[in-house]
């Protein structure tokens, strides 16, 4: 397990619950990174949740792990990968990049599940 995030299964959904507040240290992300892409790469989920709940600050490299997930989930057919627990400055982040128009944003996990 890592100290930055914890994961677990719930409803077909894999989830990635961020532990830290801030996802903005160059070697950290590295870390961070190289362990949700082995989590990925191994586990194949169709349904990828990450939950940001707990971050209030995120760098463009925290961006380009995203996006790289995405991509990696999306070459399993009809993976998907959603974010959800994202405050403010996040999301106005993921406008701003216009990442909200590629990736599924709501507003909480109990959200998504719900509707699983």
């Amino acid at each position: 397990m890592e100290p930055f995030f914890t994961e677990r299964t719930e409803k077909g959904y894999s989830i990635v619950d961020f532990t830290t507040e801030s996802l903005m240290n160059p070697l950290e992300l590295e870390s961070i990174g190289q362990a949700l892409y082995r989590l990925v790469d191994s586990t194949k989920p169709q349904k990828l949740l990450l939950n940001f709940q707990k971050v209030k600050y995120l760098s463009s490299q925290a961006v380009g792990i995203i996006l790289t997930l995405n991509k990696k989930v999306g070459q399993t057919k009809g993976a998907s990968i959603t974010l959800c627990g994202v405050g403010p400055s996040l999301l106005q982040l993921l406008k701003i990049t216009r990442l909200d128009k590629i990736l599924s944003i709501k507003p909480t996990a109990a959200e998504v599940l719900k509707g699983a």
